[in-house]
């Protein structure tokens, strides 16, 4: 078994954090599941949530969007459309981006595509909010 543990979170963009952690928590498609050293391999769908892992004793946590993980076990790389670390993460534009997502919902039924639309904006706002607020 593998001594360390690597995490990275890969976005299009860049590489948002690459280094060695005691554990990752992540936000799977089918529910949060948590990685430690000698994890059994898998693949996983991820969905917009909370990412967090711990380095010596200390958490950081990530605001991420939909992607995949691939977990072996020694390495755990996150693929995700983007990654907001708790501490970088705009406040008021996500207050501003749920407002707007309130306000959208408010004007569409919920049969109407549009809703739906709002409603994963408000989600994902609402979940970047949390995040930093936790900060």
């Amino acid at each position: 078994m593998s001594e360390e543990l690597l995490l990275e979170i890969v976005t299009p963009e860049k590489l948002a954090f690459s280094g060695t952690i005691d554990e990752v928590t992540c936000p799977g498609s089918e529910g949060e599941f948590g990685v430690l050293r000698g994890h059994a391999s898998l693949l996983s769908a991820i969905k917009f949530g909370e990412l967090s892992y711990v380095k010596d004793g200390k958490r950081t946590s990530y605001a991420v969007t939909t992607g995949y993980a691939e977990v072996t076990g020694s390495k755990v790389t996150v693929l995700v459309e983007t990654a907001e670390r708790a501490d970088q993460i705009d406040v008021e534009r996500a207050k501003r981006a749920k407002e707007t997502s309130e306000q959208k919902m408010s004007k569409f039924a919920k049969e109407d595509p549009e809703f739906e639309k709002a409603k994963i904006a408000l989600e994902r706002a609402e979940t970047r909010l949390k995040i930093a607020g936790q900060h």
